[in-house]
């Protein structure tokens, strides 16, 4: 006889948990300011004692304050997350037709993107008309390795440090990543001077040349001034 093993139920605590956190969370209404434990008991129909602990929790992230006579507001992280959830839309909304344009002029790939700690990230990208390209995705990991891209984004770690940062101008790179891809990017600004991300121009290293991707610089300067301008920033150097 086959002794048939029983499969373990999956905790649900842990997701309880999450739901009432949320549930205390998007509570508030347009308009509110602070609310008391009673309100905040009859909207979530949670009781009191769990709706304090899970106030907790949340002001340790910063999601929900408690005022000196009681009273709960939402917390200054929300604010900030409410600006980044609405700075991932201008971005693809501006850098989008920026990408469109450099595809037009150059007729190579053009690409946006991030640094995520020591790998950049693909955020978005406009595939050259021509078959013989890199076939990098948006979502896709890249290492920070010595390409225009990667130094791009490495311009902050630079100042940091007192060297002098040329962002003027775009950097090039050929046979870094792979020895068959050249690229070029240039630096995109936020507010505050924050660097954004890299805009760059990639393509067969046969085809991108050093003398072809002079050409197409003054077009890639444009761009990325243009996107800067827009996300709220100004170029540097």
């Amino acid at each position: 006889m086959v002794e048939r093993k029983t499969k373990a139920r999956p905790k649900l605590e842990g997701v309880a948990s999450a739901d009432r956190l949320l549930t205390v969370l998007t509570a508030f209404r347009r308009g509110d300011d602070a609310l008391e434990l009673t309100e905040l008991a009859q909207r979530t129909q949670l009781v009191k004692s769990t709706i304090m602990r899970l106030c907790i929790s949340l002001e340790r992230f910063g999601l929900m304050e408690r005022l000196g006579d009681g009273r709960y507001r939402l917390g200054t992280e929300i604010a900030r997350l409410g600006s980044v959830y609405l700075q991932s839309f201008a971005l693809e909304a501006h850098a989008m037709p920026a990408l469109e344009k450099l595809v037009a002029a150059s007729g190579e790939t053009a690409s946006f993107y991030i640094r995520r700690g020591e790998q950049r990230l693909c955020l978005f990208r406009v595939d050259s008309p021509s078959p013989l390209r890199m076939h990098v995705r948006p979502g896709d990991l890249r290492p920070m390795d010595g390409s225009s891209i990667a130094q791009v984004l490495r311009l902050p770690d630079l100042a940091a440090t007192g060297t002098s940062v040329e962002a003027g101008h775009p950097i090039y790179s050929s046979g870094v990543t792979d020895a068959h891809v050249a690229s070029m990017a240039m630096p995109v600004f936020g507010a505050g001077g924050r660097l954004l991300g890299a805009l760059a121009v990639t393509g067969p290293a046969s085809r991108l040349t050093r003398d072809r991707a002079g050409e197409i610089a003054p077009t890639l300067i444009g761009a990325a001034a243009v996107l800067t301008k827009a996300l709220g920033g100004a170029l540097h150097g």
